[in-house]
């Protein structure tokens, strides 16, 4: 009789928890789940950096075939096994290890079997971040620390010291994972009817690629977060799972911890504590313990960790993404994004995010290009929007080339086609006879254009487009800067300029030669560039004709003395759900109306303003209105890929994120030169950042004089009556006396 006792999990509980049933199955069951192509789909996704499915794998116990009432913990482990598993978490690694292990004859004579000195190893696996699985099969008197030393010495890696005990379990891997079974991890000793322990309710269909919402649902949580995933990442972030004689100080730690965000109730945390062996009646020790204090409230690691699982953050990047979210005031919520973007940041570093969503936007954008929608002002807008990502040299821009060639490609497959027509039109029209009548120009829609086109070129492609918008990608800002030299630079900021508002351009020549006509202008770009490539684009005296304000721009990460950043990859799946974004887009058409959407970005414009009248900033004043148009479209577009049929709020919180973004990277790479104009005309004031509002730093009652000394001279008499004219106006003051003005307590 053979047969084996599996624990599969059923995907709504607590993970590697102590404590879930476990129940008997077949070894057919063990190698069909390994089999499962929805855990080949999980272990994928886990891999790219999807940890919180990690935790809903399932998991088995190689350490013990039976617990008494199906409960596994130490004390309840009726029928252990005399078996070590080996647990690498170093990666890449699975193929030396095994070259380390000597094959032997097989005592029955059937083959050969490997081992380590006196240790048979049963079998050695991949785990689920491709770092290594050994089991092994201790002989009698060896303990599991001799046999780990064993395995150090034999093989140079250090296989984790916790995994030892009875009670603990491994993650089920894909069939692919397994490198080598030996046969006797199936066979049945008479002490042992079983070989192994696998969890609780079996793997039904409905459970299939770990996604199932109502299960998920189901699991304990906090803010739709995994219990089992904030453990873990409180785990990496001290000093990881409990060693032997650590175990009550590191779960009472935990527990004070997580008994902030279990609402002070101790029923809660023994239903989410991991317990390691212990004891109903010990675990509720350590918890009574943790609630003696007075609750203090969620502590900052804690904080930290929701934040970042609560955006998707892959865990190894959790401190990047702090510092990013500090220095920009945003925060990616990749967990939120919908089809198309979500994918784009795949295997992009987090610091990274923003520039590859503001490089993808315009080219997402110019796919929608037959909606309207309308703005707050009541006007009637198009998806027009232009993207620099400039950073310094090797910052890593190529990120983002890397995003837009996968948005293009239905573009290029078009234009390919269309370009190979007019080839032939050019060759057919070169190699006519002198009297022969030349063939008729096709007029094919060619909608990518390089950033170099000229003007005459680029009228032609406009006339063809057929209501369609174009689209350029520079990989360089500075080979446009150059265009310059043949004054072709100045017309093309003309065009980028009514490009924004689907305004009207055109040129008109006598000549036969030249392309002639009027067109309205839709055309959306990305351009990568460098510091000194943008200054030299925008340059003091052409910052305020309104291109800098309608370009959305944003910042390459500072990779001054830094690492080498670590890039994955999409995969064929990422990928053709990108294709499935942009036939969602390419789908629409008319009037998209978004009220929801407005009214959040009205406040959002309203709220900047009350901003820049405080400070007298008229950089923000000017900055704020484009900003919130960009963010607005940003938010249209993220609208049609979610394929709601209202904006919802993770719809509004992308369009306020991506105008805020805007907005201080339109102040931080072109405010400085729109102030100094300000200043030089001495009709405007010096900006001020929002922590010293000229307005909050006057006393309750103050004078003129009093707002003359903060100014500190850089106003104008005419300047400073305005800016209290200003004030009158809003109600934020009135006049006691002649002299004296007096701060209204409605007021900000």
């Amino acid at each position: 009789m053979e047969s084996a006792v599996i624990r599969t999990m059923k995907f709504t509980c607590i993970g590697k928890g102590h404590g879930a049933p476990a129940i008997p199955a077949t070894k057919e069951d063990w190698e069909a789940l390994r089999r499962e192509s929805w855990l080949a789909q999980m272990c994928a996704r886990i891999e790219k950096g999807d940890d919180e499915l990690k935790h809903r794998l399932p998991v088995w116990t190689p350490h013990c075939a039976e617990f008494k009432d199906n409960h596994r913990a130490i004390a309840d482990a009726v029928k252990p096994l005399n078996r070590l598993m080996l647990d690498f978490d170093e990666k890449g690694h699975t193929d030396e290890i095994v070259r380390s292990l000597t094959p032997s004859p097989s005592p029955k004579g059937e083959g050969s079997e490997m081992t380590l000195g006196s240790l048979v190893v049963l079998l050695v696996e991949e785990s689920v971040r491709r770092g290594t699985h050994v089991l092994v099969e201790l002989p009698d008197g060896m303990t599991p620390e001799t046999a780990q030393e064993l395995m150090k010495e034999a093989t140079g890696f250090t296989p984790d010291a916790a995994v030892k005990d009875v009670s603990r379990c491994i993650y089920m891997v894909p069939e692919d994972h397994t490198k080598y079974v030996n046969p006797k991890l199936f066979e049945v000793s008479e002490e042992c009817e079983g070989n192994f322990s696998l969890t609780s309710e079996g793997v039904t269909n409905e459970s299939k690629n770990g996604l199932d919402e109502q299960e998920l649902k189901s699991e304990p949580s906090f803010k739709g977060i995994p219990y089992t995933s904030i453990i873990s990442e409180w785990w990496r972030r001290n000093g990881g799972e409990p060693a032997e004689g650590e175990r009550n100080v590191k779960l009472h730690k935990l527990a004070v911890n997580l008994r902030a965000i279990c609402d002070n109730k101790k029923e809660v945390l023994m239903q989410v504590m991991p317990r390691f062996g212990l004891s109903d009646v010990e675990l509720k020790s350590v918890v009574d313990s943790a609630c003696k204090e007075e609750p203090k409230g969620i502590s900052k690691v804690m904080q930290g960790i929701i934040d970042a699982l609560e955006l998707g953050i892959n865990p190894d990047e959790i401190e990047d993404a702090e510092a990013v979210a500090e220095e920009t005031g945003v925060k990616v919520n990749v967990k939120a994004l919908p089809i198309g973007l979500k994918e784009s940041l795949v295997g992009v570093p987090v610091s990274m995010h923003m520039p590859v969503l503001c490089g993808i936007m315009p080219i997402a954008a110019a796919y929608a290009d037959q909606v309207t929608v309308e703005y707050c002002d009541g006007n009637t807008h198009r998806l027009g929007l232009m993207s620099i990502i400039r950073g310094e040299q090797a910052s890593n821009k190529s990120v983002v080339k890397n995003a837009v060639d996968i948005w293009k490609h239905q573009l290029d497959e078009e234009d390919a086609l269309a370009r190979k027509r007019e080839e032939e039109w050019k060759e057919r029209k070169k190699g006519r006879k002198a009297n022969e009548k030349a063939p008729e120009d096709p007029h094919v829609l060619i909608r990518v254009v390089p950033v170099t086109v000229s003007c005459s070129t680029l009228l032609k492609r406009f006339k063809n487009a057929q209501g369609h918008t174009l689209y350029s990608f520079g990989e360089e800002l500075d080979t446009l800067r150059k265009t310059n030299g043949a004054g072709s630079w100045s017309s093309k900021y003309d065009i980028y300029r009514l490009s924004f508002d689907y305004g009207e351009w055109g040129q008109d020549y006598n000549s036969d030669q030249a392309e002639s006509g009027v067109v309205n202008v839709a055309y959306n770009w990305t351009m990568l560039g460098t510091n000194g490539a943008m200054r030299k684009c925008f340059k003091s005296d052409n910052i305020e004709n309104g291109l800098s304000s309608r370009v959305l721009v944003a910042e390459m990460p500072d990779s001054s003395f830094s690492k080498m950043p670590k890039f994955g990859k999409r995969s064929a799946e990422d990928e053709a759900r990108i294709q499935q974004a942009v036939t969602r887009l390419r789908s629409f058409s008319g009037l998209v109306d978004t009220p929801r959407l407005r009214k959040a970005i009205e406040a959002w414009v309203e709220e900047k303003r009350v901003e820049a009248a405080k400070d007298i900033d008229h950089v923000k004043d000017t900055y704020r209105k484009r900003a919130a148009v960009i963010g607005f479209r940003c938010g249209v577009i993220f609208h049609m890929l979610s394929g709601c049929a209202k904006e919802s709020k993770a719809c509004i919180d992308f369009a306020l994120m991506m105008a805020e973004y805007c907005l201080k990277q339109q102040i931080k790479a072109f405010g400085e030169a729109l102030e100094s104009q300000f200043v030089d005309a001495r009709d405007e004031c010096i900006r001020y950042g929002s922590n010293h509002s000229i307005f909050d730093q006057l006393s309750p009652a103050f004078t003129m004089d009093d707002l003359r000394a903060l100014k500190r001279g850089f106003c104008s008499e005419a300047g400073l009556r305005k800016i209290i004219s200003r004030w009158y106006r809003d109600k934020w003051i009135e006049k006691t006396d002649k002299t004296h003005w007096k701060k209204l307590n409605a007021t900000l």
